[in-house]
């Protein structure tokens, strides 16, 4: 291979890491992380940019390894190869079709998996030992999901669990975890805080998936679209709506401070979304809309309940 080639191939590669690692969707951890750091602002007067950069960046390497991860296992078991053309969407699975397109190699995509994994355990560990002891725990429990949502033997993702995981990750362990960061300890009003994030999360994996029910379905990868059916899967689309704003307001009643009821003014994009889910759960190109619209109010919930835990602090 001549240095042209070579260059070539390195140019092909830092190509192919970049649609792996998609950081389009990684505002999905940023918004937990920032409302997580801003209540613990809002609780202590604390904020410490440097660790919270480094939990930033440890963070984004655990979303590498797993959206690698999750690549890596959708084209194993075909399904990124048997999603109809007219259902490809920014949003479907195999959506940069990386591997599908040849532009990285299963070894290079299993790769990179591995090393951003197990960089973002690294960056846990120093986190832990240098500043606070309970991201270690939360830290392995998010790599747990990281690698288990996908991978074998656990495959969560196949077997019905992968929205709950999701939840759980994107909602209780990044927000305590970067709450804690900065404060040193957790309070029931982090959890509580997490809860909204989590639904809302959950949500746009959700609507996420009906652009792969048929593909989904013929390759057994057994989430709750698929199981429930899209017109009864639009009920717990729906559900989940009402599930983050009821936890808006225990987390109201239990803080006793009025700002949370901000998060609500992101109703109005909630509505829209639902009934373009409704109306287009079975044609996928307009579907879109419900899609954006779904990440639309994960940001402005997340972006008001950031604000919300600020102006706690009087």
């Amino acid at each position: 291979m001549n240095k042209t080639e070579r260059k070539n191939a390195v140019k092909r590669l830092w190509q192919g890491f970049w649609l792996v690692a998609h950081p389009q969707i990684w505002i999905c951890s940023t918004i937990p992380m920032l409302v997580g750091t801003a209540l613990a602002y809002g609780t202590t007067g604390r904020f410490d940019l440097y660790w919270f950069i480094v939990g930033l960046i440890g963070l984004y390497f655990i979303e590498i390894g797993k959206n690698a991860a999750n690549d890596l296992m959708d084209y194993a078991t075909g399904v990124d190869l048997v999603v109809a053309p007219r259902n490809r969407t920014p949003f479907s699975g195999g959506r940069n079709r990386a591997l599908v397109n040849g532009n990285v190699s299963v070894f290079q995509v299993t790769m990179i998996a591995v090393i951003m994994l197990g960089f973002g355990g690294v960056f846990g560990i120093y986190i832990a030992l240098l500043r606070e002891p309970l991201i270690f725990w939360i830290g392995l429990g998010g790599l747990f999901l990281a690698a288990a949502y996908s991978l074998p033997p656990f495959m969560l993702s196949y077997r019905g669990l992968g929205e709950l995981s999701v939840g759980l990750a994107f909602g209780p362990l990044i927000v305590s975890g970067a709450f804690a960061i900065q404060a040193n300890f957790i309070t029931v009003e982090a959890l509580l805080v997490s809860l909204p994030i989590g639904f809302l999360v959950t949500n746009i994996l959700f609507i996420n998936q009906f652009p792969d029910y048929e593909a989904d379905k013929l390759c057994n990868k057994r989430n709750w679209v698929v199981r429930l059916g899209k017109t009864r899967g639009l009920k717990v689309y729906s559900g989940l709506f009402l599930l983050s704003y009821g936890s808006i307001i225990l987390l109201l009643i239990w803080t006793r401070n009025p700002f949370w009821l901000l998060s609500f003014i992101s109703l109005p994009f909630v509505l829209k979304a639902v009934k373009v889910a409704k109306q287009c759960y079975n044609d996928i190109p307009n579907l879109i809309g419900a899609n954006i619209g779904t990440i639309n109010v994960y940001q402005l919930t997340g972006f008001t309940m950031m604000v919300s835990a600020i102006l706690q602090r009087r």
